[in-house]
């Protein structure tokens, strides 16, 4: 067997030829251009990376973008003081803040600060609550972006066994929500689980999501089974050269699973969507909202 590739470059694509004709839509009828409010705050050069493909995706779309860079010795107390000013401006709609911060800076507490209505990102524990209570709200946007891929690869997932190795709450535990939602038989596997390859063999799905190299070999997975790697990771090759690979060990797991996600070019341009569908989700949502800041602790 072969694998197929699921084309996570494609499939955003698609996704944000949707959203553009959404914005399209809501920029005439209502005159409101959906603006998101990203905050760098020091000089982490893949974090200025990853805020410029942000930027250009947005535009893309015809949402606007609202930067801000701040220095590395940024207190945590002005940090604080721009999220509640961004929270308070009726033309900002999401606001992310780029992870990582300064280490002098208490992550949980700045993105608490968010108005949850505005967290685009879905970190804060309103939106993991609503998630979790399969309410509406803001969801994370790489496993959102992951179970889009399910679906449109493998149509209804109900009664399929999931596997999601990793439990970080920005991809292993809103994973599993979203496939128990999907009516998926979900197990949840971490550094402490035992027999990791058993596991693996017996499920129709594999998220792969602990950010370690090529951890899940390729004869660990059921033949016939989908693969969604959410690692990316970076190693030396016999070269000298660096390269990208993910959690799972892509060539031999290719030939057991009938789908897989290449890296890069699989979940990775599906995350940067989701981020733009959420702008446009909490834009919506603030509008009908009359755009009151809603009231939450920090």
């Amino acid at each position: 067997m072969s694998a197929t590739l699921i084309d996570g470059k494609a499939a955003a694509a698609r996704y944000r030829a949707t959203l553009a004709g959404d914005v399209a839509a809501l920029k005439q009828q209502h005159g409101l251009t959906p603006t998101l409010a990203v905050v760098l705050v020091g000089e982490d050069p893949a974090s200025a990376v990853y805020v410029r493909n942000k930027e250009a995706a947005l535009a893309e779309v015809g949402m606007a973008s609202q930067p801000t860079h701040l220095p590395t010795h940024t207190s945590q107390a002005a940090l604080l003081a721009l999220i509640g000013t961004l929270n308070n401006d009726q033309n900002v709609h999401g606001i992310l803040v780029q992870i990582p911060l300064p280490k002098h800076m208490d992550s949980q507490l700045v993105l608490q600060a968010i108005d949850p209505r505005k967290d685009v990102d879905g970190f804060h524990p309103v939106n993991v609550g609503l998630l979790a209570c399969a309410m509406p709200g803001l969801v994370p946007c790489t496993p959102q972006g992951c179970l889009l891929l399910l679906q449109q690869t493998l149509g209804n997932l109900t009664g399929k066994h999931a596997l999601v190795v990793g439990r970080s709450t920005i991809v292993g535990k809103p994973m599993a929500q979203l496939l128990l939602q999907a009516d998926c038989t979900v197990t949840i596997a971490h550094s402490r689980s035992h027999n990791l390859p058993g596991l693996c063999g017996m499920a129709d799905i594999v998220v792969a999501a602990i950010g370690k190299p090529e951890a899940i070999q390729g004869d660990w997975i059921k033949q016939g089974a989908t693969v969604v790697d959410v690692g990316i990771n970076r190693i030396m090759g016999a070269d000298g050269k660096t390269r990208l690979v993910g959690d799972v060990a892509f060539a031999a797991a290719a030939t057991r699973a009938a789908f897989i996600t290449p890296v890069p070019g699989g979940v990775g341009p599906m995350t940067i969507a989701c981020l733009l569908g959420n702008t446009l989700k909490a834009a919506k949502g603030l509008h009908d909202g009359n755009l009151e800041p809603a009231p939450h602790r920090a």
